[in-house]
């Protein structure tokens, strides 16, 4: 029996860039579901215009995945944020993960890449790629796909407010993870508004503190 997906993104007044990754999501034939944090712009309309499901939960990626997965539906899950769009033939990849057996027990994620044709872009897209590569810490940006078995085996997001990514990429190992071939395209706006290395090193500074133990409550105040 084909192993069904569901998509999960966590919003907040995401309507300016949303239409584009909810086209395409649409490749695959999943169900969507969108965990929305209070929204007062049109986010809440374009995801009903495809036929996404909304649900309302407590503003925060943490509290708001873990709702949003809770009303989703599906063998496998995949979590997306808002401004992260995947490529065209990306479905391929994913279903091939699922259709494999012995990746019940494992999660996979996708390349980083950022809308900027900047050297600055490229720079962080390949400290990324080592983050990866050497630590296993892929970050929320570039998606999260795993089985709604390994899922609720893990205890699910935290309804944390900050680093919940982190929190469940390290929950659920590094021998567990893998790299899909596709990269996401993330939308670099951020970086672009606060400087490449003030945003970089906001970052590394709220990953050191989450590591030291400081309650995400508290790293909130850093990352802005």
């Amino acid at each position: 029996m084909p192993q069904r997906l569901t998509i999960v993104i966590s919003t907040l007044d995401a309507a300016p860039g949303l239409g584009p990754v909810l086209a395409a999501c649409a490749e695959a034939g999943a169900g969507i579901v969108v965990a929305d944090g209070g929204s007062r712009d049109g986010t809440v309309a374009l995801a009903e215009a495809v036929g996404g499901r909304v649900v309302q939960a407590p503003r925060g990626r943490g509290p708001q995945l873990a709702a949003g997965a809770r009303a989703a539906p599906g063998d496998w899950l995949l979590f997306l944020h808002a401004d992260t769009r995947l490529p065209p033939g990306w479905s391929a990849a994913v279903h091939r993960f699922m259709a494999a057996p012995e990746n019940a027990g494992r999660a996979a994620y996708f390349a980083f890449a950022l809308d900027d044709p900047s050297p600055a872009a490229r720079r962080l897209e390949r400290r990324v790629a080592w983050r990866c590569r050497l630590l296993g810490l892929p970050y929320g940006d570039q998606g999260l796909l795993l089985s709604r078995r390994l899922y609720d085996s893990l205890g699910g997001f935290r309804p944390i407010p900050l680093m919940e990514d982190v929190d469940l990429v390290r929950r659920i190992g590094r021998r567990r993870l893998a790299a899909l071939p596709v990269a996401a395209l993330t939308s670099a706006a951020r970086w672009r508004r606060e400087g490449w290395r003030r945003r970089s090193a906001r970052n590394l500074l709220c990953l050191s503190l989450w590591y030291l133990g400081l309650p995400p409550r508290l790293i909130q105040r850093f990352y802005g």
